[in-house]
């Protein structure tokens, strides 16, 4: 399909987006304001990043001075801050990233989650825009893919294109919400700019909002799985970016937004719903924000009246953000589903006899997003003896994930604690393998993982817990989303949105060693030293089952099976096997791969 004629301006209008969303005042958008973004305008906290190039500058000459940068349009002087390069810097890697797997076998998806995601989206894109039953999957992915393969021809490059853009917006918002959390104010009398007679002591402590968020942003841009995540056709890059643009919003904020503000945020958490549910977990942040942060103007009974308006303003975002899912369902479906019908199969899954913290499934669903909703359907449907809506689908699964959890109530405790374990958990249990073999294409770049960002963040968010209180809207927002997934099971894509607050907490940590330690405060210090041996060791806990230590290696070995890979095919699924040689999967695999090397009689022997 050819490309639209104006992609490129298409293309562009969606950074600019991004842009404003991630540099400006969006309560002003809202109200339809078009000044320039304030953080294009040279501000006073702009001055750890001038102080720098004046520095520099005098090195050469005393008369140096750092020029402004001019717009393009004439009569108007910004200075480019801080935010600008840390966007440039993670938009940078990220299509590093995507150039190399443009330039790899694993553009095209051809297995797992991608492909679901890319099926549906030719469908709509061949005329299938509705569904003759409510949404069995959430639609707002495979949706705007068909719009993009619509706009500019099918290509997976576009979406991991405007997917980096909105990577580097996440970084943005990072640094934004350290330098308004950890932040101190310039002492009375001195200049924004840190002149000569300024150690480095005493630049850090000015400016040691900017430090570390200038750190927690490096440190999402190397982060190793939103690498692979961030270019391929998955949905995490857009949820970590609304989700932490909410967080702001709250934080930044002290006064309470207009009516319209609310509204919006509501509609953005429930139109970003369509595409992660888990975001809907983030309501509650909101609503204790309008009740209990954000301040109101007037008397006792019309700030009690506005803050239930302001509620159920929110409320109302809620579900107009939401509006195309449920009204396909309830009035084209004729099926009352609010988002889609298969939350119930999910549930059950995290929720069953045999069940891990991982995605384990049951006896009767097979492995693999498309696999595993027909045979949803199917065990319901021969258990009912009939045809049922997805609705009703829905209902068979969830009442048995309840049967379980009412007749074993002590067994289900525990397996909170086992969920909550691995969402803090070192071990990487990525269920599509993507990080593993792109890792080992050398298509993504060498980086962080999530288990010493979690063991550097525990100690850090302890420490700023009584000292910035800010922080703790931010491990709140990291608690809700753990909370979101104890629902229903934990995997690395899952998980991934509360990374960037856990790199806020880590980078504060890593700053207060240092500043503990040139100010000679030993004590702060060994306190940050033994809570960070703590976490470690926390997060570290081994997995005992040698089947999830076999996944990745299945998963490779049957992608290269696939792809008619032999030799690479023989080595992974040897090594699956040499974990887990019970498997079923791992065993039907290995005869597989007998087959197409036409070893008969050892194929039969799987």
């Amino acid at each position: 399909m050819p490309a639209h004629p104006r992609s490129g301006k298409i293309l562009l209008g969606s950074a600019l987006l991004v842009y404003e969303c991630a540099f400006g005042d969006w309560f002003a958008i809202a109200r339809g304001a078009h000044d320039p973004p304030a953080a294009c305008r040279l501000r006073p906290r702009d001055g750890f990043f001038i102080s720098l190039l004046s520095r520099t500058a005098r090195r050469r000459t005393s008369h140096a001075t750092v020029p402004p940068v001019k717009s393009l349009k004439p009569g108007r002087r910004y200075a480019l801050s801080p935010s600008h390069y840390l966007f440039a810097a993670v938009f940078l890697l990220r299509l590093i990233v995507l150039m190399r797997l443009t330039g790899s076998a694993f553009l095209l998806p051809n297995s797992g989650d991608m492909h679901f995601y890319n099926e549906w989206a030719q469908r709509i894109l061949h005329g299938q825009v509705t569904e003759h039953h409510a949404f069995y999957g959430l639609p707002l992915y495979p949706y705007l893919l068909a719009s993009l393969y619509a706009l500019f021809g099918y290509s997976p490059f576009i979406p991991g294109f405007l997917q980096a853009i909105l990577d580097g917006g996440t970084a943005v918002l990072l640094y934004k919400l350290a330098v308004k959390i950890f932040s101190s104010p310039a002492p009375p009398g001195h200049p924004a700019v840190a002149g000569p007679q300024n150690q480095p002591r005493n630049f850090f402590k000015r400016y040691r909002g900017e430090c570390i968020g200038v750190l927690a942003a490096l440190g999402w841009g190397f982060f190793l799985p939103e690498e692979a995540y961030s270019a391929i056709l998955m949905p995490a890059a857009g949820l970590v970016f609304v989700f932490w643009f909410v967080v702001w919003q709250i934080v930044r904020r002290r006064e309470a937004p207009a009516p319209l503000g609310s509204l919006m945020l509501g509609v953005l958490i429930g139109f970003t719903a369509m595409g992660i549910a888990t975001i809907l977990f983030l309501a509650p942040l909101l609503f204790v924000a309008l009740f209990f942060k954000w301040n109101w103007t007037g008397d006792t009974r019309s700030i009690l009246l506005a803050k239930a308006a302001a509620a159920a303003l929110a409320f109302i975002g809620f579900g107009i953000g939401a509006s195309p899912c449920w009204i396909h369902n309830y009035f084209i479906a004729h099926d009352p589903v609010f988002l889609s019908a298969h939350s119930g199969v999910n549930f059950w899954i995290g929720n069953n006899p045999v069940a891990t913290g991982y995605p384990r499934f049951p006896p009767g669903l097979h492995a693999g997003q498309k696999a595993m909703l027909e045979d949803s359907i199917t065990t319901a449907e021969k258990a009912a003896g009939r045809s049922l809506k997805r609705s009703e689908v829905s209902a068979y699964w969830s009442e048995k994930a309840r049967s379980y959890i009412k007749n074993n109530f002590g067994a289900w405790l525990k397996l909170l604690l086992v969920k909550a374990g691995n969402f803090w958990s070192a071990f990487q249990y990525d269920d599509l393998s993507i990080i593993t073999i792109l890792r080992e294409q050398n298509v993504i770049l060498p980086g962080l993982k999530f288990g010493l960002v979690a063991a550097l963040a525990i100690p850090g968010f302890l420490l700023a817990f009584s000292k910035y209180p800010l922080s703790r809207w931010v491990a709140a927002a990291i608690l809700l989303h753990m909370a979101s997934l104890l629902t229903v099971f934990v995997t690395e894509r899952y998980r991934v949105a509360a990374v960037p607050g856990l790199l806020l907490g880590a980078s504060f940590g890593v700053s207060e060693l240092w500043q503990s330690c040139v100010s000679a405060k030993y004590s702060r210090a060994a306190l940050y030293l033994v809570l960070l041996l703590a976490a470690t060791l926390f997060v570290s806990i081994p997995q005992k089952d040698p089947g999830l230590w076999a996944l990745d290696a299945y998963n490779a070995g049957w992608q290269a099976l696939q792809s008619n890979n032999l030799p690479l095919a023989e080595k992974k699924l040897n090594v699956a096997y040499a974990y887990a040689p019970e498997n079923a999967e791992v065993n039907f695999a290995l005869g597989n791969l007998r087959l197409a090397q036409g070893n008969n009689p050892r194929a039969e022997s799987y």
